[in-house]
């Protein structure tokens, strides 16, 4: 059986809709209230599959008693029952599980129950199959993989809402006050017009995360002064790359292998893709441990004599941190092993074409002395 409970502030309107309701025999009406701050607290406590859930509601619409909902009761699906067509079509922006109108009909609510009755399993429970495991991306941008295999994208609704979602998992198992985030994304709205943004966008990223079937939660906190994002059980990338590098150890010949593929699970810079400010400190930390430990196997590879290996190391380096002078360097040091002439003169040329370009600088005193000395070298070879 469906699990509902019933939410309108017109007694009449809820008591057809209950008539209607306990007609169908896969629904078992389990609470019904006219107050939505009394519906949070119910919801809270029952735990149901589905709310039927008026949006024109005083004090609080019902778009923010969704919100506050979906915080308690991650696993509720929600159906908007509204008398204006302009909310439902504002319903199923917010990816609501359906809507129907006022005066509500009997062949309408059919089709809404044959809909809940496919969400979740002919007998109205949720089907029972192992979850795949997930792991969420962020080294270059956020995407997500499910048993290995990339998952479409969430298409997010706005800006707003995808820096909202990078933020609370920046953030992730840690509190976040809601004045925190209106100051950061909505600093030039008022207080009353700020909220009512920040609900509906965090209703927005409930909802994607639920349609994408991604189980992360975003919970309300401090009796609802903020939210917490909770990872659980899903892998987060970066976290599993510096934990695999810190238990790994120094490379040798046993684990050079796990060391390389560590190497290249770091596919680019922390949420690089994005311009927030607020990434910066963690993307420049991860980016120092990728450079440290990159240069640590460039130095092994170079010490046994495993060149080949040593190059494509420094190429990649170069590749995706191409500021990174001491990458060129290595580069050229080890062109120079190979007696590849050609190669150092071009990597240095472009090394100091892209920082007067790029940065207006010269090419570093060092290696500028290391390649006069070079070139000074082979050409008394010649």
């Amino acid at each position: 059986m469906i699990q509902a409970l019933l939410v309108d502030d017109e007694r009449l309107a809820l008591m057809k809709l209950k008539l209607m309701l306990e007609e169908l025999t896969t629904v078992n009406i389990i609470g019904s209230c006219t107050d939505p701050a009394e519906a949070v607290s119910i919801a809270s406590k029952l735990q149901p599959d589905v709310i039927f859930l008026d949006i024109d509601m005083p004090e609080m619409n019902g778009m923010q008693v969704a919100e506050a909902i979906q915080g308690l009761c991650p696993g509720t699906s929600i159906v908007f029952v509204t008398a204006y067509n302009s909310y439902a079509v504002e319903a199923f922006e917010l990816y609501a599980l359906d809507y129907v109108l006022k005066p509500v009909r009997r062949d309408r609510l059919v089709k809404t129950i044959q809909r809940l009755e496919k969400h979740f399993g002919k007998d109205g429970n949720p089907p029972n199959t192992p979850e795949p495991e997930i792991m969420i991306r962020s080294f270059q941008s956020l995407r997500f993989e499910r048993a290995g295999q990339p998952l479409p994208a969430i298409r997010w609704r706005t800006s707003k809402a995808q820096e909202l979602f990078a933020y609370l998992f920046h953030n992730r198992n840690r509190f976040v006050s809601k004045d925190s985030l209106i100051e950061m994304l909505w600093p030039d709205f008022n207080l009353k017009r700020a909220s009512t943004h920040l609900y509906t966008t965090i209703y927005q990223i409930r909802q994607s995360l639920k349609q994408a079937d991604i189980g992360l939660q975003i919970s309300n906190a401090s009796g609802g002064e903020g939210y917490t994002m909770e990872t659980g059980s899903l892998l987060i990338d970066s976290y599993e790359w510096e934990k695999g590098i810190l238990t790994l150890g120094p490379i040798n010949a046993e684990n050079c292998d796990k060391h390389q593929r560590l190497f290249y699970f770091y596919s680019g810079d922390y949420l690089n893709d994005y311009d927030y400010l607020w990434a910066e400190g963690e993307r420049q930390r991860l980016r120092t441990i990728w450079l440290h430990h990159a240069m640590g196997m460039a130095d092994f590879f170079t010490a046994r004599g495993r060149i080949p290996e040593a190059v494509t190391v420094y190429q990649r380096v170069v590749q995706l941190q191409p500021y990174f002078e001491q990458g060129h360097l290595g580069l050229m040091k080890v062109y120079d092993s190979m007696g590849e002439r050609s190669a150092v003169e071009e990597q240095y040329q472009y090394l100091a074409d892209l920082l007067k370009r790029e940065l207006s600088v010269d090419i570093p005193d060092n290696i500028k002395s290391w390649y006069e000395e070079w070139k000074l070298h082979n050409f008394k070879s010649l």
